[in-house]
């Protein structure tokens, strides 16, 4: 079978060792793309071994619409499922100007303790410094950062 016979009528396993090149080179590239296009021929090269009277033109455009399909269901649905919605690991712009209510207030050389309704850099509660006359129950806003603490104000 030389090139032009190939071209015109690929056989099965062209499709499966050609999908798990695809496959295989997602690890040099890291890129998570490309692994989608692998799928997809790996896929027409079962259905092509079940079904061998799949013409080539057929083939190819079941590769295009399954390779774009799943690069797609991928974008929408899985890698939105692996993004990290937390704040953890982020600088002093992810706390400054968050809010939270006073746990116990401060008192002399003692910094007061605040909880914030949800975690941020990993932590609901934090201890404070505030110059405002506060009681517990206050809702005070992060101003800045000293060292481990949060200089906040009464809201």
């Amino acid at each position: 079978m030389n090139m032009h016979e190939w071209l015109q009528s690929p056989l099965y396993w062209h499709w499966i060792v050609g999908g798990i090149l695809l496959v295989l080179s997602e690890l040099a590239l890291a890129s998570f793309f490309i692994i989608w296009f692998g799928a997809a021929a790996i896929v027409i090269g079962v259905a092509l071994y079940f079904f061998p009277e799949i013409s080539p033109t057929y083939q190819i455009l079941s590769w295009t619409i399954l390779s774009s399909l799943l690069a797609w269901a991928w974008f929408k649905y899985l890698k939105p499922l692996s993004i990290d919605k937390t704040k953890a690991g982020l600088s002093a712009e992810a706390i400054i100007g968050e809010t939270g209510q006073v746990l116990s207030v401060p008192i002399d050389e003692k910094r007061g303790v605040l909880r914030f309704p949800a975690p941020i850099l990993g932590a609901d509660e934090w201890l404070f410094i505030c110059e405002d006359k506060l009681e517990i129950g206050d809702r005070v806003k992060v101003q800045n950062i000293s060292g481990n603490s949060l200089i906040v104000k009464k809201v």
